[in-house]
């Protein structure tokens, strides 16, 4: 059977959160903002949909066949939504961690390009799924849209791991996020390509 990429409903938003938070588990940055189990399992899905969630007004939430892995989007001019996104940050972050996670979300919004842009918040895979490609079909698929647009894409990798799957895509690392303690995030950029 040939596995698909497909983009998901609101009816479907659930089963595409839960795939994110299970990807991210061991996401260094991740758990540096949230290292108590259960408050990562009881606040994440509000976490989620505060920073990728419109992608599903803007059929821009992305999944393989499965929920096997799953990649939200926002469109050009298209924002997180950050008063949410905060209220979560303050609930499970130590305090001692606190101003420095603010510092990291002020750092990430000043690598995003001024031109109207494509932003990757979230993108992960089942880790019960990973290392079959889906990573892969989810990038490709959304960056087919961006090259059609002529539009960038830009993303913040919070997982080293991932840096050479983005590479691979086309992405180029245009710096590194880090404030005292906290793991280091890469900000990349990928310029369309010509379909020609």
């Amino acid at each position: 059977m040939e596995i698909t990429v497909k983009s998901a409903s609101s009816g479907q938003k659930n089963a595409l959160i839960s795939t994110i938070i299970a990807a991210f588990l061991t996401d260094p940055v991740a758990r540096w903002l949230c290292p108590e189990a259960h408050q990562y399992f009881s606040r994440m899905d509000e976490f989620v949909d505060a920073f990728g969630g419109a992608s599903f007004v803007h059929s821009s939430a992305y999944y393989v066949d499965g929920f096997r892995g799953a990649a939200l989007w926002l469109p050009p001019k298209v924002q997180p939504n950050e008063e949410t996104m905060m209220t979560v940050i303050k609930d499970v972050v130590p305090e001692s961690r606190l101003e420095n996670a603010f510092s990291v979300f002020e750092k990430m919004g000043s690598f995003h390009p001024d031109e109207p842009h494509w932003y990757l918040p979230l993108i992960g895979v089942d880790p019960s799924q990973q290392a079959r490609g889906y990573g892969s079909m989810l990038m490709k698929h959304a960056l087919r849209r961006c090259d059609r647009e002529k539009t960038l894409a830009y993303l913040e990798s919070s997982n080293p791991r991932n840096l050479s799957l983005y590479i691979r895509h086309g992405f180029e690392l245009i710096g590194t996020i880090q404030v005292a303690d906290s793991p280091p995030m890469f900000p990349m950029l990928s310029k369309p390509r010509s379909l020609a």
